[in-house]
């Protein structure tokens, strides 16, 4: 039965009937008050008839109210993405006017120093609060077996760090830390005779490089090489130096291997030349090697723990944040989750930025409160919209 069936029957069957015979005692008399609370009565009887008939469970089965309004709809999230979650990666290049597109990064680009102020003049100016910087070395020959162009004083790192703390001194600057752009061969450390890495010197090298950029200004630290043992190593150089109270270090604890950085390679010029990086990268079913990097990153002194890629690997930062639940957990959302969602948007299959804002909300609702993006910059325009 519906509501206005069971409304109507109940309120017609209450109400006198006008055809019946006229009495004049007073007590049958209905006066035009007494119809209507007969209605008043029938509607309220119908309205509690129909609720008992109309849900089928409890009372709090009913949730539709909760987020019918589009603000409503907001409070319901856990973490709503803001602009000082957002980091914007960076590629610097070693020839200062270079300002070249990436083709396999769409909207992103190499810059040189020149170039790089005006870059991020309108970002500042829509709130942008962090960048991660990556070297690319361009010159010839600069390349070599330990990578020493890396903390180069010239290089295009720290140079790009004292230039960023000149022109935009409330900008927060990370670097990210590894080998991989400026060694010869491609690897993210310096190698043994046979290729493979040299745990203890690539440590060694990496810690120096972190410190070189620390002292440059860098207010965050970020090695992304995934050597044992290198956080210590940098935290211990950092407290030594007397730095350690003033330097982020953000750990690339939980980096997986896999075939999504291709078109971050394209950008950094960073593929290695023989061989792949799975014997130090964590294998992608490798949940337990993940958890286990990660608490072993934070006992090494690590103030951030992040997680790359992001979207393929939303259980792994639910992870980190309950195994560091008192840190900041960072996600990079790398270059080939980018560039599919673009892909697939440029083919008609969704909405450029309604897939950008699910894919950053689910890595948000898995623990994470930093989130490397290439969409920064469109979120930095979308989030005032």
């Amino acid at each position: 039965m519906s509501w206005s069936t069971l409304l109507n029957d109940v309120t017609y069957r209450d109400r006198p009937n006008n055809n019946a015979p006229n009495t004049t005692s007073p007590s049958n008399t209905i006066t035009t008050a007494d119809a209507r609370s007969q209605i008043s009565r029938a509607r309220s009887y119908a309205s509690t008839a129909a609720t008992s008939v109309s849900i089928s469970g409890d009372i709090s089965s009913q949730l539709h109210g909760g987020y019918s309004h589009p603000l409503a709809r907001a409070w319901q999230a856990e973490r709503q993405l803001t602009k000082a979650m957002l980091m914007w990666p960076l590629f610097v290049t070693d020839n200062p006017d270079e300002e070249e597109i990436i083709p396999s990064l769409p909207g992103q680009k190499r810059v040189g120093l020149n170039k790089l102020v005006a870059l991020l003049q309108p970002h500042i100016a829509r709130g942008l609060k962090s960048v991660i910087l990556f070297g690319v070395p361009l010159a010839p020959g600069c390349k070599d077996a330990l990578g020493t162009a890396a903390d180069d004083p010239q290089g295009p790192v720290i140079s790009a760090i004292r230039l960023l703390r000149r022109a935009y001194p409330r900008l927060f600057i990370a670097a990210d830390v590894c080998l991989c752009e400026y060694t010869s061969h491609g690897h993210c450390g310096i190698l043994h005779e046979d290729g493979s890495l040299n745990n203890a010197l690539s440590v060694d090298r990496i810690s120096d490089v972190a410190m070189a950029y620390a002292e440059a200004g860098a207010h965050c630290v970020a090695p992304s090489d995934m050597n044992d043992g290198r956080i210590r190593a940098i935290k211990l150089k950092l407290i030594e130096a007397g730095i350690a109270h003033r330097v982020n270090l953000m750990s690339y604890a939980a980096k997986f291997s896999g075939c999504l950085y291709g078109p971050f390679r394209d950008a950094a010029g960073s593929a290695p030349s023989f061989g792949d990086r799975r014997c130090y990268q964590l294998p992608p079913g490798g949940r337990g090697l993940a958890r286990r990097a990660i608490t072993r990153d934070i006992a090494e002194g690590a103030d951030i723990i992040l997680v790359k890629p992001a979207t393929q690997f939303l259980d792994i930062i639910s992870d980190a944040k309950e195994i560091a639940r008192d840190m900041p957990i960072a996600a990079y959302h790398v270059s080939g989750e980018y560039a599919m969602i673009h892909a697939a948007a440029k083919a008609g299959v969704f909405d450029l930025k309604t897939m950008a804002f699910e894919a950053t909300e689910g890595i948000l609702r898995a623990g994470a409160n930093i989130v490397i993006s290439y969409f920064t910059p469109n979120f930095l325009e979308w989030l005032e919209t």
